[in-house]
């Protein structure tokens, strides 16, 4: 199962923002649930793109530090250009639209 395109993107340009996040805070900065986070981070990890580093977050606990590899730097660059071309296509296919309902107005005022 390949994982959407959309949420790999939103974890990765969040990891690039602040390397250092939670999942917790990473879940909620890409929009995802808790577990669906961890999935996509286990995935990026075992795809190479991310790589867990431990360190100290205070006297007892351990947090993970979340670096992009080359990679990953590279999928990030390659779904980012993916989802701009979507996003260009739904522009594209929403002016027409627009367009098409304006003329109908005219057409229904000139009646």
């Amino acid at each position: 199962m390949t994982l959407p395109e959309q949420q790999q993107l939103s974890v990765l340009k969040a990891l690039v923002d602040e390397p250092k996040i939670t999942q917790r805070e990473l879940a909620a900065k890409a929009d995802l649930s808790l577990g669906r986070t961890n999935y996509v981070l286990k995935a990026l990890v075992a795809r190479g793109c991310v790589k867990l580093e431990n360190f100290s977050r205070s006297g007892n606990k351990l947090g993970y530090l979340y670096l992009l590899t080359s990679k990953g730097i590279e999928e990030k660059i390659a779904l980012t250009r993916i989802f701009l071309a979507r996003k260009h296509d739904e522009f594209d296919a929403l002016q027409l639209e627009i367009k098409a309902l304006e003329a109908e107005l005219e057409c229904e005022k000139g009646k």
